[in-house]
């Protein structure tokens, strides 16, 4: 369950850092022979700043149910 934590923590952080993935799309405008011209697009995928948040808490949320559950055992 820490693991699962910590890894939600870390990409709660980083959707709520930058927002966004960016990438590159390419594409072949027109093939003639050995001639080729591409095109290359730049395209942003938004990661709103509510899911970054619900997926920094549920990281939290494990992390806590993790030690929770260890100091009961103990």
């Amino acid at each position: 369950m820490k693991t699962i934590g910590v890894v939600l923590a870390i990409l709660g952080v980083l959707a709520l850092a930058y927002g966004g993935i960016d990438y590159n799309r390419e594409s072949t405008l027109l093939e003639i022979g050995s001639v080729e011209v591409v095109t290359s697009e730049n395209r942003e995928l938004p990661i709103p700043a509510v899911v970054g948040a619900v997926v920094l808490l549920g990281g939290i949320g494990f992390l806590v149910a993790g030690n929770r559950r260890n100091s009961l055992h103990t």
